[in-house]
């Protein structure tokens, strides 16, 4: 179990924490609870951070640390699946534009764009449930998707969702949604809109690509985080 832990949050932060070699999708049950020591540390820095800086200028460092704790992993996957998924071209290329390590157009304005996005919620928010929730819900929707089948049978979507069981699926759920519970309506309503856009693009890309990768499982956390932190500058 404690080597499940240490690899959840050796493959979703920055964090020099040592783990046995063996990965096993059991680390899955424990992304929400990676996400939750996140949320808290971005948390922390924001109440220190707005005490001594202007809203803006705080939450733009604010989501600055989020880059950094997460070593960028998922803004990574989030351009790469911008360019693979709104380029006008057959699945074949879709997937080989995803294997390319250069960043495109549609890469280049989503993540933009997504960043902006971030820095604007966490500066309009009337509160830090947002900042607290978004981590939590980005990671348990990786859990989510895992559950889709994969586009190929190589890369890192196939490697990470080896041995994954509904049991996983369903601990790590019941994990986000404790904590949703604990956060009251708004914590419900973002479980809702996270599921919600989960789906929606993992449905897209079973359309484009005929399943997912792993810049796909990158864009679905990043869309979700955006998700509820929006959500939470117009519910909190």
């Amino acid at each position: 179990m404690m080597n499940d832990l240490r690899v959840a949050f050796g493959l979703l932060t920055i964090l020099p924490v040592r783990y046995g070699e063996s990965i096993s999708a059991r680390a899955f049950a424990y992304y929400p609870l990676v996400g939750l020591a996140i949320g808290l540390a971005l948390t922390a820095a924001s109440l220190l951070l707005r005490i001594a800086l202007p809203g803006l200028v705080a939450a733009a460092l604010v989501v600055v640390l989020w880059v950094m704790l997460t070593g960028a992993l998922h803004l990574d996957g989030f351009s790469d699946a911008c360019d693979g998924l709104f380029a006008a071209t057959t699945r074949e290329r879709r997937l080989e534009i995803l294997r390319d390590v250069h960043l495109g157009a549609f890469g280049a304005t989503g993540l933009a764009l997504l960043l902006i996005t971030k820095v604007a919620a966490v500066a309009s928010a009337s509160t830090l449930a947002p900042v607290l929730l978004a981590p939590v819900l980005g990671r348990w929707a990786l859990v989510y998707a895992a559950a889709y089948p994969p586009a190929r049978n190589e890369g890192m979507a196939v490697v990470f969702r080896a041995g994954l069981t509904r049991r996983i699926v369903f601990v790590a759920t019941v994990t986000a949604a404790v904590i949703c519970v604990v956060l009251g309506a708004y914590g419900v309503v973002a479980f809702v809109a996270a599921l919600a856009m989960t789906t929606l693009i993992a449905r897209i890309a079973l359309n484009r690509l005929g399943g997912l990768t792993g810049d796909i499982y990158g864009m679905i956390c990043e869309s979700v985080e955006v998700a509820v932190l929006v959500l939470g500058t117009a519910v909190v």
